[in-house]
């Protein structure tokens, strides 16, 4: 099982920071004007990841914008993690949006229903800090 990751927010790039206790959290700005090494180890990571992956899953999804090709990335990113359920194992994926954020709601309930992954849309407010 590989540790953890923790790739710091750019200008452009979003938070990673992912735990093998199944705690996984995507935050800031999805900016991205090409794949960069950091999606390269986030995908890595999770495939280590799955190979023994925590009995339930939490993925946090907190963008402040998000651009096509971070949601290219973010799909992807989110279609390998689905694959926990093939394990019989749990995925629990929260989105979190500003209330007058309309478009980072419908891009939430746009990858959800387009791409059969269970994401719970949830305004911005209700998101604890670590």
């Amino acid at each position: 099982m590989p540790g953890g990751i923790h790739i710091l927010p750019s200008d452009n790039t979003p938070e990673y920071h992912f735990c093998t206790d199944g705690m996984l959290k995507i935050r800031g700005r999805g900016l991205y004007k090409y794949k960069t090494e950091d999606v390269k180890q986030v995908l890595n990571w999770i495939t280590e990841y799955l190979q023994n992956p925590a009995e339930i899953t939490y993925v946090i999804i907190a963008f402040e914008y998000l651009n096509s090709l971070s949601t290219v990335i973010l799909v992807s990113i989110l279609r390998k993690l689905n694959e926990v359920i093939l394990q019989s194992n749990k995925i629990v994926i929260q989105w979190y949006y500003e209330e007058d954020d309309e478009d980072m709601f419908e891009r939430g309930e746009y990858i959800s229903l387009s791409f059969d992954i269970p994401i719970t849309i949830i305004p911005a407010y209700m998101l604890t800090s670590d």
